[in-house]
């Protein structure tokens, strides 16, 4: 159905996610706590799609974003941001993301928006 790459800093959060996504029939390939650890995962385990944290250590999404869509510009990504950080979401789809999903999540919003950006 689609091989996902989960990337958050908090391991709650990726193992919540993880949990809605093989619910609804995903296939999670890898895990990423950062953004560097994002980039490779992504390259070595090609998925589906992406999810990634805005606010992470070391390297944060947004950067991650741009650094996976400029290895593949075919990449869907989906940015996970907190309530109060729409110009961050803004700045991400403006560099390429596909979509956004909201903490705290919602099981249905997440898989509409799964469902929806594959389908692209």
């Amino acid at each position: 159905m689609g091989k996902l790459l989960i990337t958050d800093d908090a391991a709650f959060m990726r193992m919540t996610l993880k949990n809605i996504v093989t619910a609804a029939g995903y296939e999670v390939v890898a895990e990423a706590a950062n953004g560097y650890e994002a980039i490779e995962q992504y390259k070595e385990t090609k998925p589906d799609l992406v999810t990634l944290d805005i606010t992470m250590p070391e390297l944060d999404g947004l950067e991650a974003l741009k650094q996976i869509k400029q290895h593949d510009p075919d990449a869907k990504i989906i940015m996970c941001s907190a309530m109060g950080q729409q110009d961050m979401v803004l700045n991400a789809i403006q560099n390429g993301a596909s979509d956004f999903i909201v903490k705290p999540f919602d099981e249905n919003r997440i898989t509409e928006t799964i469902e929806r950006t594959l389908s692209k």
